[in-house]
């Protein structure tokens, strides 16, 4: 398999190191000072684009793979409002695009737990919902993506939640989400169930970021010969009943 890595920070070296490991060939790694490389991808050069960059480049880069008729694998955050127009060309090209805002298997365990534990928390509507999220001071988007898919799940599945916002609340219709960057933090995630009676946590930490760089690589061996737009559950082929 030849790879692009599209983002050639912390994430895309660890990627590299788990593609390197099983033998595949990275055919390009594209960052701020060469990315006008992704305009020379091509079929024939390029098996797979894993595109971890930033959030002002992202639409960008994946439009122009799909564009050059290459499959795109993306796990940038904060440019999700450009997302449906990117799904839409995607169809329109018959390409294959791939979106995840988290590949660690585990987090996605913890996403299915999560829906879950909000339809069962419709017995207890006086609770107050809080997400807690930590990351390294790096990170340019707060909250995550992966709280908001988790803020967004809850009130999916909770009617007495209608919105999030990115503050603590104590508020009956909100799910708060507080953002904290600290540090080398790779990752947790808190979901908080309180009332003055109890309180109820779901929690997951990230202990290296080769729980994601295995996902990525996992989805990209199981993508090859695939179109249209997917996601993890395509990839888990699992429902929350």
């Amino acid at each position: 398999m030849k790879i692009a890595l599209i983002g050639y920070g912390k994430m895309g070296k660890a990627i590299e190191q788990i593609a390197l490991q099983k033998k595949y060939t990275i055919a390009y790694q594209v960052d701020y000072q060469n990315k006008s490389l992704v305009t020379q991808l091509t079929p024939q050069t390029v098996d797979i684009a894993i595109e971890f960059s930033q959030p002002e480049a992202a639409y960008g880069n994946i439009y122009t793979c799909l564009q050059q008729g290459i499959p795109v694998i993306s796990g940038t955050t904060g440019w999700l409002t450009h997302k449906p127009a990117i799904e839409k060309y995607c169809q329109e090209k018959h390409g294959t695009f791939f979106y995840a805002a988290n590949f660690s298997l585990s987090v996605q365990i913890l996403f299915k737990l999560n829906t879950l534990l909000a339809k069962y928390m419709n017995r207890l509507p006086d609770h107050a919902v809080n997400i807690e999220e930590t990351h390294h001071i790096t990170k340019k988007d707060h909250p995550s993506g992966t709280s908001i898919q988790l803020a967004e799940d809850i009130i999916k599945n909770l009617p007495t939640k209608t919105k999030w916002i990115n503050a603590a609340t104590q508020d009956a219709d909100t799910v708060g989400i507080l953002s904290q960057r600290i540090s080398e933090s790779l990752g947790t995630h808190i979901i908080n169930y309180s009332s003055n009676l109890e309180s109820l946590e779901l929690k997951h930490t990230a202990h290296s970021r080769e729980s994601f760089a295995q996902g990525v690589i996992l989805v990209a061996e199981w993508i090859r010969g695939k179109k249209g737009v997917l996601g993890m559950d395509d990839f888990l082929n699992f429902e929350c009943n």
